[in-house]
């Protein structure tokens, strides 16, 4: 190959371009060819029969480059145009040359494309390009979060780009509505290895005591919405499982309440679930006859703090069934938190029969004195707990399970109060340790599972992760007892919960 000057290559040009030399007539084949410089020559100078061939049908190359004019090539597009044929060429020999002897064609001049960039300028842009690059790279890694997703009860662990926790929701396709729980906070920065929360919200009817209302909750179950209520849910029976999702269907709660029934003379408080006042009297075992009459309807809804007086209609039987009174004893409990009520031990009215001596007079009645009372049922005594416990004294280490297991409390709305006692109920269980492990009954973590793999409904990691554990176990006491508190308070008088 030989290097020589084309057209083009002076101030302007695009640098040295190849040519190929040809070895003269006569030469060594062996001989390493001469460089052979390439001569300008102008288009006027060719030979005669040449000059008007090229003239009469000039090439396209030519043709575009005479049809662009200078100050139309700054701004137009650099991109290397697909090749070209190349011109027809005349292979008669000129006049005036030797025939034999290859003649050197003239070289065409390249389609000018613009001033090009002084390097400085160049760098410069360059280097803005690389910094621009940089930037966005160190953008997309930031977005690049991993979290765990807890929707509506749906966990699972993705992998996701956004910098608050609501591109992470809207990355992952889950829509949010205004009325919908979300934690943290939809415009938070997204924490990468965090957890985000989201429970949507929907409309549910809830029948208390007979009361109705109807209301917007992000409550995901049954359990959810009881724990709504407090203490005053604490013991309470719904017309579904805790454990079953919210539907359609209104859901009817009968809490733990007080009814006070007059009854033979005394009154009885009597603490019961029980819906309708005849369900309330036949729960305490109370008979009434057919001639008994009520002070409110059977069929009514019973109320916390109701009287409800039973008269006895006459009879001219010397014989009838009576109330036997209980009595309520109150135990002072320091594991239990201060102003915390429980009911150990429902009392029950006992039963007896009783027959009267009747001395009449002229066919009237005028005197009945006891003959005998036999105890058919013996009242049994109630027994109330109350806590004198200050929560205040319950001290955690922060970032400690019992930290964790305090704020996932406080997100089902259970305080102070209600943390001291599952804080007494794992402690007994468990230690808070989250490899506790019972042989003897293969019970297992922080809430001591029974199995352990029990909580695998909540994640795969069960066996090492103390917010699985302790998730699963508020749902667990959520479901079955309402409270952490009602779940102590079994785990004390059976032992386990």
């Amino acid at each position: 190959m030989a290097w020589g000057d084309a057209p083009g290559t002076g101030r302007f040009g695009y640098g040295l371009v190849p040519v190929r030399s040809r070895a003269r007539k006569g030469r060594h084949a062996g001989a390493p060819a001469p460089r052979v410089p390439v001569p300008r020559v102008p288009g006027s100078l060719l030979p005669g029969p040449r000059r008007e061939a090229r003239a009469a049908a000039p090439s396209p190359r030519r043709a575009a480059h005479a049809a662009t004019r200078p100050e139309d090539v700054v701004g137009r597009s650099t991109a290397p145009r697909a090749p070209e044929a190349p011109p027809a060429v005349d292979t008669t020999p000129a006049a005036g040359t030797t025939p034999g002897v290859e003649q050197t064609p003239p070289a065409e001049t390249a389609p000018a494309v613009g001033p090009r960039l002084r390097p400085g300028v160049r760098r410069a842009l360059q280097g803005a390009v690389v910094v621009a690059l940089a930037g966005s790279t160190f953008a997309v890694a930031d977005a690049h979060k991993t979290v765990t997703i807890d929707d509506d009860g749906r966990i699972r662990t993705v992998s996701a780009y956004g910098r608050t926790v609501g591109d992470v929701l809207a990355f992952q396709g889950v829509e949010v509505r205004a009325d919908d729980l979300v934690q943290p906070a939809a415009g938070a920065p997204a924490a990468d290895g965090g957890t985000i929360v989201v429970r949507s919200s929907r409309v549910v009817t809830l029948e208390v005591d007979g009361e109705s209302e109807t209301f917007t909750t992000t409550a995901l179950t049954v359990g959810d919405l009881i724990s709504a209520l407090g203490e005053r849910g604490d013991g309470a029976v719904a017309s579904a499982s805790r454990s079953a999702p919210l539907g359609r269907e209104p859901v009817r709660v009968s809490t733990l309440k007080t009814v006070r029934v007059a009854v033979d003379g005394t009154v009885l408080p009597i603490r019961t679930t029980q819906a309708t006042v005849r369900d309330v009297l036949a729960d305490a075992g109370i008979t009434l006859a057919e001639e008994d009459a009520t002070s409110v309807p059977l069929t009514a809804a019973a109320t916390d703090g109701m009287l409800v007086l039973v008269s006895r209609g006459q009879t001219a039987s010397d014989s009838t069934t009576e109330v036997l009174p209980f009595e309520t004893t109150t135990i002072e409990d320091p594991s239990l938190p201060e102003g915390y009520r429980h009911v150990r031990t429902v009392g029950r009215p006992g039963e007896a029969t009783t027959t009267y001596a009747v001395r009449t007079l002229d066919g009237a009645e005028v005197e009945r004195t006891v003959a005998s009372r036999v105890v058919t049922r013996e009242p049994r005594d109630e027994v109330v707990v109350v806590g004198t416990m200050d929560p205040d004294t319950v001290v955690v280490d922060p970032g400690s399970a019992r930290a964790t297991a305090r704020a996932l409390a406080a997100e089902r709305g259970w305080g102070d109060s209600q943390f001291a006692c599952l804080d007494k109920l794992w402690t007994k269980e468990s230690g808070w340790r989250v490899d506790a492990d019972n042989p003897s009954s293969s019970a297992y973590g922080i809430p001591q599972a029974l199995p352990g793999s029990r909580m695998a409904s909540v994640g795969a990691d069960w066996r090492t992760n103390a917010v699985t554990q302790i998730e699963w176990g508020l749902g667990y006491i959520d479901g079955r007892y309402g409270t952490p508190c009602g779940a102590w308070a079994h785990s004390q008088r059976a032992g386990w919960y």
